[in-house]
C-alpha cells in the first residue's frame, strides 16, 4: 500500500460517538472548574478588551494567521484562539479569510518566486512525488481530498501545490471549501468552551453545531479516503514509476 493513501490504524476513539462523549465531558468538566475557581470574570473580560478594539483587533488577527502560515507554523492554536476571542461568528470569518489567504500566498510563493529551493525540498519525498502525480490527472479533486484526509501537513500542501499543474483558482476555491468544516468544528468548539468558562453554563446552541462538525467531518473525512485510495488505484504503476523519475527535471525547468 502506497504511503499516500494508507489509513491510519483504527483505535477505539476513531467513533464519532465516542468522540462526541469526549467533547460532553471536557465542556462539563470546564463548567465545573470555572465555578469552582472563579475564572469565568477574568475570561469575559479579557474578552471583552478584545471586541472593544472592533475592526482593528480583527485585522490584526488576521494579518498575524496570515503571516504564521506563510511562516509554516501550526495554524490550529490560532484558529482556536479565533473562536475564545471573536466568538463562533465573527470567528469563522476571520479564520476562514486568514487560511485561505495565507495558503494561496503560499501556493504563489512557490510556484513563482521561490520554486526551485521548495522543489528541492520535496524532489526526495516519494509520497510527494505520488501526490504530484495524481494532481495531473485529478487536480481539484486531489487538493480537495488531500485538505481533508491528513496526508500531509496544511502548511506543506500549501507549498506543495504551488510545484503541481492545479490551477490557481480551483486551488483556491478547493482549499477555502474543504478547510471550513475543520475551521467551524475549531472555531464553535472553543467559543463553546470558553462561553462554559466565561458564564458557567454549557452553551448547549454551540455544542450542538460543534457536535454535527464531528459527525459531519468524521463521514467527510471517511469518504475523502476512500476516494483518494480509488485514485490512487486506478492510477497505473509505470505512469508513477515515470512521474517519480522525472519530478526533479519537470519542477526545476
Amino acid at each position: 500500500m502506497n504511503e499516500i493513501t494508507q489509513p491510519p490504524e483504527k483505535n477505539a476513539f476513531s467513533a464519532p460517538w465516542i468522540k462526541l462523549a469526549l467533547f460532553l465531558v471536557i465542556v462539563v468538566s470546564i463548567v465545573i472548574l470555572a465555578r469552582t475557581f472563579g475564572i469565568g470574570e477574568k475570561i469575559g473580560s479579557f474578552r471583552a478588551l478584545i471586541e472593544s478594539l472592533g475592526t482593528w483587533g480583527m485585522l490584526v488577527f488576521v494579518a498575524v494567521y496570515i503571516v504564521s502560515t506563510v511562516a509554516a507554523l501550526p495554524g490550529s492554536p490560532i484558529t482556536v484562539a479565533a473562536g475564545a476571542l471573536f466568538g463562533s461568528f465573527f470567528g469563522v470569518i476571520l479564520v476562514s479569510i486568514a487560511s485561505t489567504a495565507g495558503a494561496s500566498i503560499c501556493f504563489l510563493i512557490s510556484r513563482y518566486f521561490a520554486r526551485d529551493s521548495i522543489a528541492g525540498m520535496f524532489a526526495k519525498n516519494k509520497s510527494f512525488r505520488r501526490l504530484d502525480s495524481l494532481t495531473e490527472e485529478h487536480g481539484a479533486i486531489i487538493v480537495a481530498l488531500t485538505r481533508l484526509v491528513p496526508v500531509f501537513p496544511f502548511n506543506i500542501l500549501n507549498y506543495g501545490f504551488g510545484l503541481t499543474k492545479v490551477v490557481f483558482k480551483e486551488y483556491v476555491f478547493w482549499s477555502w471549501l474543504c478547510m471550513l468544516p475543520g475551521t467551524i468544528l475549531y472555531v464553535v468548539g472553543a467559543d463553546a468552551v470558553t462561553k462554559a468558562v466565561s458564564e458557567g453554563k454549557a452553551p448547549w446552541p454551540l455544542i450542538g453545531v460543534a457536535a454535527a462538525m464531528i459527525v459531519t467531518l468524521t463521514f467527510l473525512v471517511r469518504h475523502a479516503r476512500s476516494k483518494l485510495k480509488s485514485k490512487e488505484g486506478s492510477h497505473p504503476a509505470e505512469n508513477s514509476s515515470r512521474a517519480n523519475d522525472t519530478f526533479e527535471e519537470d519542477h526545476n525547468d
